[in-house]
């Protein structure tokens, strides 16, 4: 090709581009779903090759759970006539304030209890690309679809579709009651958060497709409470089908209430909610349904109400320990990980430090009884402050992620492990190294969107290939079952060379990760699992009751 021709081909590329913007902009992106139309916005050029993006924000995927409908199962959102705006966010779910200086960020400026809305990020022209659906931290209290990091621009680049989806929170999402499981055809309540997510997952299904997505190629993610909820969903009876494959990042396998029974060290999910109720005074669930929703949660969280899922037999039909020993979960390809330093940014989960080395081993033999030497092993006195921090990390997020790809491996699925252990000065100085959640930004490619408190990554080279290393795996993941990125290693699944993968400085392939943590996890938990009336929380280490003796069924 001459010069003069190349200089014709770019001015005729420059002039269309330069004619076809501003129409662009006048036109934003309108998509007609089966539940209706929607017009969102055009973001980042005018087509796939050049980052183009439509985004459509606040969608509603079900009816308001208010008045009546507070603490019903989730109803499907009515089809419209016409075309509906989707360009800003909807509501946060209703939330307790949050204290000054939270690392994790602020109080959301508007809550709201209609808040069951999803917003989606697609590629232009896209079709048939795989769907890689968020679900939010926090403890299943706080936390929102619309937060900045969870901005889906830098995956949807990579040709996924993206969904982020606020469900309820708190004593709104999750409370249980007699008087609730009398009114539900199925008598059961609780889980009301969990039947939103596999709501919103019916609504992809149906709807997706219009937007670019593969219906059938979705991917669940979450992260802490987001990683937990996609153990639910895995263990969930009515969510099977709805997705082809499972991202858990700092998930928590933790002992969960029964809904009707004390077991574990709890009370009944049932029971406790009646306790709150007298706690709060409401005689009935008239009274409860006519508290206003920001009074409530806010009075919920101080009473003690802690948000769990309900083992009810119907929708989690058992622990999700149980689900997976019986080889009972979704059977679908599996990212998981943690975090090296999880206990970094949530001290609250460790027990301080004992006076002395020696008091701190007296402790522990007195606790583990034949599994303190294992214990010790792992966790020595030598250094206290991070023996303690690494008990509690491991018993929580280590052993979950390494659990998660065992069993997934013995469902015959591929499954990938990670650790990240990735750190920067102003984490380090900071003391949180590797702290929970701290992936999230490289994972989604926003750390110049962070919270106000959060440690600010360094804009380097360096920094930047890890995220796109990061989004690299992940998007491949959800795209074929099978992470890889461009001009990084191999990520060989976690078989029986108990292969990972730690995300450093940059990613290095490994392998039998923390040799003897999941053996001791998995003694610690079934010992306690057989006692039937302890947990297998974060009651480890220093605070650990009395471990039972061995018997029969555990290692």
């Amino acid at each position: 090709m001459s010069n003069i021709q190349s200089f014709g081909l770019a001015l005729g590329l420059a002039v269309l581009l330069a004619l076809a913007g501003p129409a662009r902009a006048a036109h934003p992106p309108v998509v007609r779903a089966p539940v209706g139309a929607l017009e969102g916005q055009a973001q980042g050029g005018l087509d796939v090759l050049r980052g183009g993006l439509d985004v459509f924000k606040g969608i509603a995927y079900a009816q308001p759970p208010v008045g009546p409908a507070r603490w019903t199962p989730p109803r499907p959102v009515a089809d419209w006539q016409g075309v509906r705006p989707a360009k800003d966010f909807g509501p946060a779910c209703v939330q307790p304030d949050s204290p000054p200086g939270n690392l994790y960020g602020e109080t959301p400026a508007r809550m709201s209890e209609d808040c069951l809305s999803l917003n989606i990020w697609a590629p232009k022209r896209a079709k048939k690309a795989p769907v890689f659906l968020w679900i939010h931290g926090g403890a299943l209290t706080t936390g929102s679809s619309s937060e900045s990091v969870y901005d889906g621009a830098k995956l949807a680049r990579r040709g996924v579709v993206v969904v982020t989806i606020n469900y309820r929170l708190g004593v709104l999402g999750w409370l249980a009651h007699p008087a609730l499981s009398a009114e539900s055809a199925q008598g059961i309540s609780g889980n009301y958060g969990l039947l939103d997510q596999i709501e919103a997952l019916r609504w992809v299904k149906r709807n997706i497709a219009a937007f670019g997505g593969d219906p059938a190629n979705v991917t669940i993610a979450g992260e802490s409470a987001g990683g937990l909820s996609v153990m639910y969903l895995m263990a969930a009876p009515p969510a099977r089908g709805l997705f082809a494959k499972a991202i858990s990042e700092s998930g928590y396998m933790v002992s969960t209430p029964e809904l009707k029974a004390a077991k574990f060290g709890s009370p009944s999910a049932e029971s406790a909610g009646e306790t709150l109720a007298a706690k709060l005074k409401a005689p009935d669930l008239a009274a409860l349904r006519a508290m206003d929703a920001r009074v409530l949660t806010n009075a919920a969280a101080r009473a003690g109400f802690g948000p769990f899922g309900a083992v009810d037999g119907k929708i989690l039909p058992r622990q999700l320990v149980e689900v997976s020993d019986r080889g009972e979960q979704a059977p679908v390809p599996l990212l998981a990980g943690f975090n090296s330093g999880e206990i970094r940014s949530l001290r609250m989960l460790a027990p301080r430090p004992p006076a002395s080395a020696a008091a701190y081993e007296a402790t522990i033999r007195s606790r583990y009884g034949d599994l303190a030497g294992a214990f010790l092993r792992l966790y020595p006195s030598s250094n206290l402050e991070e023996s303690i921090i690494a008990t509690t990390r491991d018993a929580l997020y280590g052993w979950t992620a390494q659990r998660l790809a065992v069993k997934q491996t013995q469902l015959g699925q591929p499954a990938y492990l990670y650790e990240f252990d990735h750190g920067y000065p102003a984490m380090d100085s900071a003391g949180l190294h590797g702290f929970h959640a701290s992936e999230l930004p490289y994972v989604f490619g926003n750390a110049d969107r962070l919270p106000a408190h959060w440690p600010k990554p360094p804009a380097t080279a360096q920094e930047e290939r890890l995220s796109d290393a990061m989004i690299g795996y992940w998007t491949s993941f959800a795209r074929t079952g099978v992470p890889k990125a461009s001009g990084q290693p191999a990520w060989r699944p976690y078989d029986s060379d108990g292969a990972y993968m730690a995300f450093e400085q940059t990613p290095e392939p490994s392998e039998h990760l923390m040799p003897g943590m999941y053996a001791l996890q998995e003694a610690v938990v079934c010992r306690r699992r057989q006692a039937g009336d302890l947990a297998w929380n974060w009651n480890v280490g220093l605070v650990s009751p009395p471990l039972p003796a061995r018997k029969a069924g555990c290692p």
